[in-house]
């Protein structure tokens, strides 16, 4: 019986170590390649603001029009420009439907990964991971990704460095830890799942979400919130993505922002929303996993 619980714990923290910094830290010397350098605290960009924002907006409008028969109270509230602008679009994509393959093209419903294929020309998925004894991964299961494109999003709750996390961080392997302190947990189970629905649910205003709370569930409506899965590089396998901070803007649709994976733990209202999305460094394939950096140095 002891000698099972060992071997128990054993797996456990073969799987948990390349998430635990204190270990990451005392093999840097081994691990030269898992290290993310940043120069400067304002320097953390691959890519523009401007570039993740286009992806985003891109990717989420397109999941928008897929469910827009489900989209009806909150049509109702949105102005009637936004309004006009959306009806406009679904007509465009339902001229490009063959009446002869579909006499009700209202009704088409394709899944979130097959939106994302159509728009970015790829498909995410969690899986198995190719490493040894480290839980599961995130693969590119169909299409190709291009070196600079938003790949994946950190899901989870959002909290200032002055706010309560000790209970939340006990034994959680995906809590994020950005550049300016501010942390992320990713964890789509216990307690961390209990604060980010309660936190959802506070900012509901009526027919609008202000963020989406599906990450939580099997049944997710943005394709990309996967990325607390993304396992660590090693000398063996390097780096194909790369975290990036983004503060979603002023200017950020209101409908769209509940396919937003990440919720403020504080309802001060006077910050932006801070999000990390996983950018990739070169051309991944179908069937590749992604690997990031856990540990950063900002010189």
């Amino acid at each position: 019986m002891p000698g099972r619980l060992l071997r128990g714990l054993w797996r456990r923290w073969r799987r948990y170590k390349y998430r635990f910094v204190p270990w990451i830290a005392l093999n840097l010397n081994h691990n030269p390649r898992t290290l993310r350098y940043v120069p400067e605290e304002s320097k953390d960009k691959v890519i523009t603001d401007q570039e993740v924002l286009g992806a985003l907006l891109k990717v989420f409008q397109a999941l928008f029009l897929n469910d827009f028969h489900k989209q009806t109270d909150v049509v109702t509230v949105l102005p009637e420009a936004v309004k006009s602008a959306y009806q406009g679009l679904l007509a465009v994509q339902h001229r490009r439907v063959n009446p002869l393959e579909n006499r009700h093209p209202q009704q088409i419903n394709l899944k979130p990964e097959d939106i994302l294929f159509k728009t970015l020309g790829f498909s995410v998925a969690r899986a198995t991971s190719s490493v040894l004894s480290a839980g599961r991964g995130v693969f590119v299961t169909k299409g190709l990704v291009p070196r600079g494109t938003v790949v994946s999003m950190y899901p989870g709750t959002v909290y200032q460095k002055y706010e309560p996390v000790f209970f939340q961080s006990i034994g959680n392997p995906f809590i994020f830890r950005c550049l300016d302190g501010t942390l992320i947990d990713g964890n789509d189970k216990g307690l961390s799942k209990v604060i980010y629905r309660s936190c959802s649910g506070r900012d509901r205003l009526g027919p609008l979400r202000m963020s989406d709370s599906t990450w939580l569930t099997p049944e997710m409506h943005n394709p990309l919130a996967v990325g607390q899965y993304v396992n660590n590089c090693s000398n063996d396998r390097a780096a194909n993505v790369c975290y990036q901070e983004f503060d979603v803007p002023a200017i950020f649709p209101v409908e769209l922002k509940q396919y937003l994976p990440n919720i403020a733990y504080s309802c001060d209202k006077q910050s932006p929303l801070r999000c990390v999305v996983l950018v990739a460094l070169r051309d991944i394939k179908q069937g590749e996993e992604l690997f990031s950096n856990y540990y950063t140095i900002v010189s």
